[in-house]
Parts: structure tokens; sequence; C-alpha cells
């Protein structure tokens, strides 16, 4: 196996290191991806990943021996990291973080490196990570069953119809809204706000949301906290949008057999039978995204407080 290759990325050459390691060994259908592969996905993606990203504290998702090792979770920037890479120094209870930030193209190619497979982003900005700009309803089918080498059970209707049920409520509420596969068992819906509110004051909101949508639907969707609550109805989960919680970058690759990516859509390719949670890989996300699924997104996000009015008259 090579030692070590550079790599151009942007206005800087990072050194990419064992490109030859397998990350996601080949597992029945799933092919087999190396680092080198990851890093390849990483600079061909960038143009569309780093928008999501820029300003953002991450936390990574690493796998330094590939998904057959152990994994843990970082939030800390580590000391040998270059001094080009952005940090950012945020409270925590005791104490603070210095979360790691991804700018550009040299740091999403450095970060692959790391075998960091999968980012996760605050739904706020450093410059104020007290107030986001983004709200998240979370489709997850986690009492549903799952297949063979731990794939998506294959019934996905009822995510499907839980997002479009959501979409109509949120367009009700005149709330612009994206739609993402998760890269692991269900969907995403990403709300862009325009970070005036806190987020107590973001989740709450999102909460009554989902509790309005699960009271018109009792018999499949819930927001029982506790798994045994839930039966087999589908969890409109909205824990993520809290201080310091984070969701998966749209984009990013999840570390799951086969390399899935976690790719926005448009509300048009729900309809589409081939659509599950792990829809699109490093092998096809690329050209996901040049299809520039949310285009009609505006640049600026909706403030809640004439949504919540709306919500209000909704509920009665």
């Amino acid at each position: 196996m090579s030692g070590a290759r550079t790599v151009r990325a942007g206005r800087r050459t990072v050194e990419v290191h064992r490109p030859e390691k397998v990350l996601f060994p080949a597992d029945g259908a799933a092919p087999e991806y190396t680092k080198g592969d990851l890093v390849a996905y990483h600079r061909e993606i960038a143009p569309f990943m780093l928008p999501h990203l820029k300003g953002r504290p991450l936390m990574l998702e690493r796998h330094p021996d590939g998904l057959d090792g152990p994994r843990f979770m970082q939030k800390n920037v580590q000391d040998h990291y270059p001094d080009w890479i952005r940090r950012v120094e945020v409270p925590k209870e005791g104490g603070t973080v210095v979360h790691p930030v991804c700018d550009d193209t040299a740091t999403l190619v450095y970060l692959a490196d790391q075998a960091a497979l999968t980012l996760h982003r605050w739904l706020s900005r450093a410059d104020d990570v007290d107030r986001p700009d983004r709200l998240v309803f979370d489709l997850d089918p986690s009492s549903a069953s799952e297949g063979p080498g731990g794939t998506p059970g294959a019934d996905f209707g009822t995510v499907r119809e839980a997002a479009r049920q959501l979409g109509a409520l949120l367009d009700e509420l005149r709330l612009p809204s994206g739609l993402m596969t998760t890269g692991s068992r269900g969907l995403h819906v990403v709300v862009p706000l325009d970070g005036r509110e806190t987020f107590d004051e973001v989740r709450e909101f999102a909460k009554d949301v989902a509790d309005t949508l699960a009271a018109a639907h009792p018999d499949t969707l819930t927001t029982a906290a506790r798994k045994k609550d839930r039966g087999d109805r589908l969890y409109l989960d909205v824990q993520r949008n809290a201080y310091a919680q984070t969701a998966v970058a749209p984009y990013t690759v999840r570390a799951k057999p086969g390399a899935p990516v976690a790719a926005p859509l448009s509300w048009d390719q729900l309809d589409d039978p081939r659509l599950t949670a792990r829809r699109w890989t490093i092998a096809d996300a690329a050209e996901q995204a040049r299809t520039e699924p949310w285009s009609g997104l505006p640049r600026a996000g909706r403030a809640l407080g004439p949504a919540r009015r709306r919500l209000e008259a909704v509920r009665g």
C-alpha cells in the first residue's frame, strides 16, 4: 500500500496518506471504496457541498480503519491540523469546544484524509452560534426493520407520505423547504430561517408543527421520544433543533456499505419509485447535485413569527 500522495485542492496542495486504504469494503452488491475514492468525491462535490458547510461548526464522524474498524465522533480540532483550517471556539457547559469549520476544498480534502466519512454540521453559523438559520425535521422510520447488511427496510412508502404531508403543511405556513435523503434510513426536510430566533424558540415551533401533523395522522405518525411508544409509526424528530446538536450535511457520505450520500432532491423526485434513503452514493451524487434540486429555495431565510400565527390558525 503506497504511503502518500499530494492532491491539488484550490490554492493549496494537500497530502493524502495511504490513498489505497479501503474505507468501505465490498458488501454484497455494494462496491469497495478507498480513501482515494473519498478524496476524489470530496474534490468533485466541493462546489455543491461547500455552500452548506461554510461558516458552520462541524462534528466529524471518523473511521480511521474503515467501516470494519472503530468509530469515534470528534468535536475538538486536533493539534496536528494545519493552521490554515479555520477554527471556531464555542461555549459548552463548563468550558468551550474548538470546532473545525470547512470553508474551502482543501479543508474538505484534508478531512477525507483524516477518514472523516460523515460531516455533521451545526444549524447555526460560527458568527452567531445561538441563533440557527436552518430548521430540520428528521423523518425517521426507526421502528422499521432493516434488511441484510443494515440496509433500510423495503417499505419506504410511509416516509414518502410523511414528507408529502409535512411539505403541504409547510406550504400552508408559507415556509419554503428542501427535501434531502439522509443516506441512512429516512429523509430530512430543511427550512431556511433568517436567524433571528434562538434555538429554544425554533425547536418549540418545530415541535408544534410536528405535533400538529402527528395529530392529523395518528395512525402513521408520532412525536413519541421513546421507541417503545411509537409502535410501527414514523417518528417526526425535531431534537436536532437545539444548541450544539448537529445534522448530517448535504452531500456528506454516510458510514454505510456502498458509501451512500445524504443528497438534496427536488419535491418532484419524491415520486421516483427508485427513491430510498440511500438512493445516491459517491458514484452518482455529483450528477444529482448538478441538477440543482434546491434551486427554488430563496436565498434569504424566513422569519417564524408569521408562520407561527398561521400555525395557530391551522390548529384552531
